[in-house]
């Protein structure tokens, strides 16, 4: 039997599969509503293939989940474990003849530690919610995707997802220390430690992490918490064009200076902000730089970091301008326009940042030579670039095919700076077309190898990131 294939199951039809949830976790925990399955069907990526579930299971306990996956299991229904659904590579589009399995109701703290660091919490907390919950105690979990104030743990664990401290405080995977885990069969495992250190035996609570959801269901995550600074600088720096801002990431880098925050924003996506927050971005500069520093040494990093970017003739905001601070929170929604999807692609690579200046240089080519339209935002301290390409919907099916070869011009110029096709969202369905551009054809069979391991019917969430 090759990897993803199914195994021996009792067939039973969809309609009497529905019903049989039903009587095993009660009405209240699962939905056949055709609004409620429309609305759970996808995420925020393209869709190429629509299909509805079967039903939706809102899980409540992990007594739940064990339940829903035994069942699946016994009848050869695929599952695909859901959060907030806030991703953006597709990664739980519903298949055909599956169930998506809601963990949002699973939004308990269990346990805050706070001498240890460390905390306890069901999947379906929303990551801001932990942020507002420790911060009183002077502490902070640091992975915070755009999306902190919807997204919940377990899909930040399921993507291994990044945000805008990375750089600084690395992406979830660097705050995962223990997992409770329910495989396929619906055993429930525990993985990792309370501790920071640790390395007995095989390390599979970083597997699970940024498996999305093909190697079992998360049901409890044990965070690391890190120290929530009562300092922090900001400086935002307008440059005539995105070359010149990327070249102020590596100039702040040479004066080994390592801000919580760095984010660089073309004039495309200063225009996106203008016109949300009535500001004036693009018509001061090319590009912006948004520099955070935190921690004691804060006021003398910004010293450091000005003279840095000054040096680049950059245009600099005011030492304790509160405007810093409030375009980093603008910069969140810079993405939120209100461009046509179906003509627009918004990517997630990254390469080593010394590339990072001639990469955003390549890019306008692409984009030039391809008759396309560009904007960038990037999480410039670690190399991760989020371009996004677009046609006007009067290009019509020509201006797709442009649109398509751009982008892939774009991924293999990532691949061969010696960067990677998504640094922070995964790679969920859309991106599996390029993974065997990065990874070595033993490489992806062994990881279908563990996934076989793992889940030998092929019933988590097919078809997604390997």
């Amino acid at each position: 039997m090759t990897a993803g294939t199914r195994g021996p199951a009792e067939a039973v039809p969809h309609a009497r599969f529905a019903g049989r949830l039903v009587d095993a976790l009660g009405p209240d925990a699962v939905s056949t509503d055709p609004g409620t399955l429309q609305r759970y069907s996808h995420d925020y990526g393209h869709v190429s293939e629509p299909f509805l579930p079967l039903a939706v299971v809102f899980a409540g306990a992990v007594e739940d989940v064990q339940e829903t996956l035994r069942l699946a299991g016994r009848h050869g229904v695929s599952v695909i474990a859901r959060g907030a659904g806030t991703g953006v590579s597709g990664g739980v589009h519903a298949t055909e003849g599956c169930i998506v399995l809601s963990l949002e109701r699973m939004n308990r703290i269990l346990d805050i530690r706070a001498e240890d660091e460390v905390a306890v919490v069901e999947p379906g907390v929303v990551n801001a919610d932990l942020n507002d919950a420790v911060a009183p105690l002077g502490l902070m979990y640091a992975p915070d995707p755009a999306s902190f104030r919807q997204s919940t743990i377990g899909g930040n664990v399921a993507t291994n997802a990044g945000g805008l401290r990375c750089a600084k405080y690395g992406v979830t995977r660097d705050s995962v220390l223990g997992l409770e885990v329910v495989l396929a069969d619906g055993t429930l495992i525990r993985t990792g430690r309370d501790t920071f250190k640790g390395v007995a035996g095989y390390d599979l609570t970083s597997l699970f992490v940024g498996s999305e959801g093909t190697l079992g269901v998360v049901v409890s995550v044990t965070v690391r918490l890190r120290y929530l600074s009562a300092e922090h600088r900001s400086v935002a720096a307008l440059f005539p064009d995105i070359v010149a801002a990327a070249a102020g990431v590596v100039a702040i880098a040479r004066r080994r200076v390592q801000p919580a925050i760095t984010e660089l924003l073309d004039s495309g996506t200063m225009a996106v902000i203008d016109t949300l927050h009535g500001t004036d971005l693009a018509a001061r500069g090319g590009a912006l730089l948004l520099v955070r520093l935190d921690g004691h040494g804060a006021a003398i990093e910004e010293s450091l970091v000005r003279g840095a970017l000054l040096e680049l003739g950059a245009s600099l905001s005011e030492a304790g301008d509160a405007l810093a601070d409030r375009l980093i929170e603008m910069r969140r929604s810079s993405r939120g326009d209100e461009q046509d999807d179906a003509y627009r692609v918004g990517e997630d690579v990254a390469v080593p940042r010394s590339r990072l200046v001639s990469y955003m240089a390549e890019l306008r080519d692409i984009a030039a030579r391809h008759g396309v339209l560009l904007r960038i935002v990037a999480h410039a301290g670690d190399g991760n670039l989020h371009p996004t390409f677009w046609v006007e919907p009067a290009a019509g099916e020509a201006g797709l095919g442009r649109l398509n070869a751009a982008l892939d011009e774009s991924i293999r110029a990532a691949l061969a700076a010696g960067g990677t096709i998504t640094g922070e969202h995964g790679v969920g369905q859309y991106k599996r077309r390029w993974l065997a551009w990065e990874q070595q054809p033993e490489v992806l069979d062994l990881q279908h190898r563990v996934k076989k391991l793992f889940d030998p019917q092929g019933i988590l969430n097919p078809g997604k990131a390997i």
